[in-house]
């Protein structure tokens, strides 16, 4: 669906932009989740092992997650990256949530303790706990973890070895908050689309059913989910610069627009959000349905493009403009 040719350097960079829309297909015939049709084996409980999985890595990585949705022979995120928040780990805070996935090396031990050491071993140590900090930001780092434990799993389940899934995730830079709020639309209107649920309600294993959840518990947000913050005047807070209101609005209403089994039903009056954004209805449902299909690895509006190219040290690319309605 996307470039494969290009290296992740150039497809992943927090300086061209913290946001990133992340596929994972399943490369067996077998379904990663859902009922097989030919044998009747029910894989659903897979989706429990990626949900859980998610939200342990959310707690390790400074990465946030904005949306998902996992469907039966692949997953969708769309993902923050915390840049502020990865420098801001005291080295002992590395150390602890790094090795919550990994045995801690010997050396590190002695290092924590500290224990004399040479000035070259403590330069050595140093340097491996400035690695782990680059990982703990790293959507490459966290996608290998997050898929990996996955793929045993699966294959231990399967009595089987070899490839879970394709050899490389697939990625769309993000370059502005249209670009954000219609890759997390996108990404949570995936079973409607795929006629797998007729509402927001009843879209198991999406972000976007989480977060109404938590609104009925009287939560504004999920613990695993970055939060919206609506449009903040302070910038030390952290989250999506939307209102959770006008997210779920505008998600309701393209999801009653796009529901397969409603194609004759009377369009509905667009969200108001549709004008905050200056986007044509016509344009916004396009997104809506066929992001991923676009094969762009930038999406964004035509200024955001400039800085990203060059962050991402691109001369060529493909990408998918966001135009701004009259």
């Amino acid at each position: 669906m996307f470039p494969v040719t290009v290296p992740r350097s150039q497809l992943i960079c927090s300086e061209a932009t913290p946001y990133y829309h992340i596929v994972s297909r399943c490369v067996r015939r077998s379904y990663l989740c859902g009922v097989d049709t030919v044998t009747q084996q029910s894989f659903e409980h897979r989706r429990g092992w990626i949900e859980d999985k998610l939200k342990a890595l959310s707690t390790v990585f400074c990465i946030d997650i904005c949306a998902y949705a996992i469907m039966n022979n692949h997953y969708h995120l769309v993902l923050s990256i915390d840049c502020d928040g990865v420098k801001k780990l005291t080295e002992r805070e590395v150390i602890e949530r790094w090795c919550t996935l990994h045995e801690m090396p010997l050396l590190i031990e002695r290092y924590l303790i500290q224990q004399d050491l040479h000035s070259s071993t403590k330069e050595v140590c140093q340097h491996i706990i400035s690695e782990w900090r680059e990982r703990l930001s790293s959507i490459s780092w966290f996608m290998k973890i997050l898929n990996q434990t996955i793929a045993r799993l699966a294959n231990k389940e399967d009595d089987c070895t070899g490839h879970f899934w394709e050899g490389r995730f697939k990625s769309q830079a993000l370059l502005d908050g249209k670009a954000l709020l219609t890759a997390m639309a996108y990404v949570d209107l995936n079973p409607i689309r795929a006629n797998m649920a007729d509402s927001l309600e009843t879209s198991d294993f999406t972000s976007v059913k989480e977060r109404l959840s938590a609104l009925k518990s009287k939560k504004l947000t999920p613990p695993c989910l970055h939060p919206f913050i609506g449009n903040p005047t302070n910038e030390m807070i952290k989250g999506i610069p939307f209102r959770l209101d006008d997210y779920l609005e505008i998600v309701d209403w393209s999801g009653k627009q796009i529901n397969p089994n409603k194609r004759g039903a009377i369009e509905a009056a667009a969200p108001p959000v549709l004008q905050q954004l200056k986007i044509e209805q016509k344009e916004w449902l396009k997104l809506c349905t066929t992001l991923e299909k676009s094969r762009a690895s930038l999406v964004g509006e035509v200024k955001s493009y400039a800085h990203a190219i060059h962050k991402l040290q691109r001369k060529r690319h493909t990408g998918l403009k966001i135009t701004s309605a009259a």
